[in-house]
């Protein structure tokens, strides 16, 4: 909690709520009078947020959104910033609506964290996955570590990279991200910084001090300058450095189909690789997330969030979200059985399905914004 080094700033009143709210899943500290620390704190889970927590966060930074000059995220303990959303609760909990609720009021938070006044910094230490992204990759600073480990897996739970994926993912370097969507590929250390997901790399040992520094500054270029003096020098090469010509060719096609067949033809061990690890995945997410990188890429955070929404309920309606989340995350018997099984006989009908508008009308609108449809 970096208890000892900032201890000064706060008001005797925040630290004793400190101290007895060790058990609280968000635990929210102001910083002297215009900083605010947000730390996620449900580490037996990794971090993951759940709706409870979602709400936490947003009605804190709503709060200090005119208040603060700077807010910082993070995760508790040193394994994980958030390992993504809780997808098995929203799968055990049941009824579309609770799911619905959960999906609408995550990406509430992450266009706010978006649109957001104070500068964000999201320090990224160790896992950041799913809805972990949403909670750093909008803001104006990610501080990526030795520590961290990002990926985008939800085609392996039958679902997609949800949380804005289809704004910031095909926003990367050629076809990278529609690599990291379609295999749930995971980057570490300063790949993560490299692949353009974090803004700065920092060495963990280092992040008292860098905190330390961030809550003394006195201003947003205070706020740039001291990331920028703790970014660790680096002039490695990118681990994905020596497959982006090759990324970049096989991924560049119109089809899922179309992917499958360039990878077959470039033989490579790494084409192997990457075709195995997709044929693992739901043939429908493949096909879904597809579409979705496609469209995104025309579209303002805004807009592929309400997509998103439209296609999470649509998911949790039905598709392979529950089953995949079952196989992968409740039984763990990795053997998810899709539904459809096949590239082939998923259908641009089925597809299209996922970004129709909803059955009762109930999109997604964010904060002074009419009800309209996309």
């Amino acid at each position: 909690m970096l208890l000892r080094p900032i201890q000064r700033y706060m008001s005797p009143l925040v630290y004793r709520a400190m101290s007895t709210g060790a058990e609280r899943t968000v635990i929210s500290e102001e910083l002297g009078s215009d900083k605010g620390v947000i730390t996620l704190n449900r580490q037996k889970a990794l971090n993951a947020i759940n709706l409870d927590m979602v709400r936490q966060i947003y009605a804190v930074m709503k709060q200090w959104q005119n208040t603060k000059s700077l807010v910082i995220v993070k995760g508790a303990g040193e394994k994980s910033f958030c390992a993504g959303g809780d997808v098995r609760a929203i799968v055990e909990n049941g009824p579309v609506d609770s799911s619905r609720n959960f999906f609408r009021e995550e990406y509430r938070l992450n266009e706010l964290i978006g649109t957001y006044k104070p500068d964000y910094v999201a320090i990224i230490d160790g896992i950041t996955m799913g809805g972990g992204v949403g909670l750093s990759v909008h803001g104006k600073y990610r501080v990526a570590t030795e520590r961290t480990m990002f990926a985008m897996p939800e085609t392996a739970i039958g679902l997609f990279p949800d949380v804005g994926g289809g704004f910031f993912l095909p926003r990367l370097q050629g076809k990278l991200g529609l690599f990291l969507g379609l295999t749930g590929y995971r980057l570490k250390g300063k790949d993560v910084m490299k692949a353009g997901i974090a803004t700065h790399y920092v060495e963990s040992k280092n992040l008292e001090a860098l905190e330390k520094e961030l809550v003394a500054a006195r201003n947003s270029s205070d706020v740039s300058n001291i990331l920028n003096k703790f970014n660790a020098n680096d002039s490695s090469e990118f681990t994905l450095a020596k497959e982006l010509k090759q990324i970049d060719e096989c991924f560049d096609a119109s089809t899922v189909e179309d992917i499958f067949a360039n990878l077959e033809k470039d033989g490579s061990s790494w084409a192997k690789s990457t075709l195995q690890t997709m044929a693992k995945m739901s043939p429908t997410s493949l096909k879904v997330t597809k579409k979705q990188l496609d469209l995104g890429v025309q579209c303002d955070l805004r807009s592929c969030l309400k997509m998103e929404f439209r296609m999470a309920v649509h998911s949790v309606i039905g598709s392979d979200f529950e089953e995949g989340v079952r196989a992968m995350l409740i039984d763990r018997d990795q053997n998810p059985k899709w539904n459809p099984a096949k590239l082939s006989e998923v259908t641009q009908s089925h597809v299209d399905r996922f970004f129709g508008p909803l059955p009762d009308g109930d999109e997604l609108v964010f904060d002074n914004e009419a009800k309209a449809n996309l």
